[in-house]
């Protein structure tokens, strides 16, 4: 099969399972197969809306900050919950660099005056609809714009940490950090700016 045709997709049936903060359904997909017969599958299908992350790097002291919270399905999963992660949230209607700017102020209390774009990728592909966008930006740690911390109303608990990047990095071998967009922008960072101290 020509690798740039892809196969037919249909959707049969599609039905909410539980509709509150996510969309819940169980799609029936009928789809052409790669050796050129059909397919039928079921699948659940989880869907919050799209998101977007960013890495603040100060270039000067050459740190990053992170944020660290309680995830509970990380919990239910057998971890303490307490996640050391990169800024991020759900873009709530707003465009990708629109939305991670409001996230890195509500988190980390660092204003954002240029995001730069790096790409999108999805984080759990065969369970969840989000595509998360990436994005990265140079700061001056020295200059916060607000407490950060997250919002009360949103029951957010953060904590605001800054690392050296070479530090941050390092906590991905012990397993100190283990959020996929975090280590994703770590290694990314590592690209870009080195571990020199």
């Amino acid at each position: 099969m020509d690798s740039k045709v892809l196969p037919r997709v249909t959707v049969v049936s599609a039905e909410t399972l539980h509709r509150r903060f996510v969309h819940l359904q169980k799609m029936k997909i009928e789809h052409a197969t790669m050796k050129g017969g059909r397919q039928t599958v079921e699948r659940e299908v989880h869907d919050h809306g799209n998101g977007a992350t960013i890495l603040l790097y100060d270039p000067v002291r050459k740190t990053v900050v992170l944020v660290r919270q309680l995830r509970v399905p990380v919990f239910m999963n057998g971890h303490d919950g307490w996640l050391i992660e990169t800024p991020a949230g759900l873009l709530d209607g707003d465009h990708p660099d629109v939305a991670i700017c409001r996230e890195a102020m509500e988190e980390t209390g660092y204003r954002v005056e240029k995001a730069d774009y790096l790409f999108d990728a999805y984080m759990s592909p065969g369970a969840v609809t989000e595509r998360v966008s990436f994005f990265a930006a140079e700061i001056d740690t020295s200059k916060r714009a607000g407490e950060g911390g997250g919002l009360d109303e949103e029951g957010e608990d953060i904590e605001i940490l800054e690392l050296p990047l070479a530090d941050a990095f390092a906590m991905i071998g012990r397993g100190e950090i283990c959020d996929a967009k975090t280590i994703i922008l770590l290694q990314w960072a590592v690209m870009k700016y080195g571990l020199a101290a």
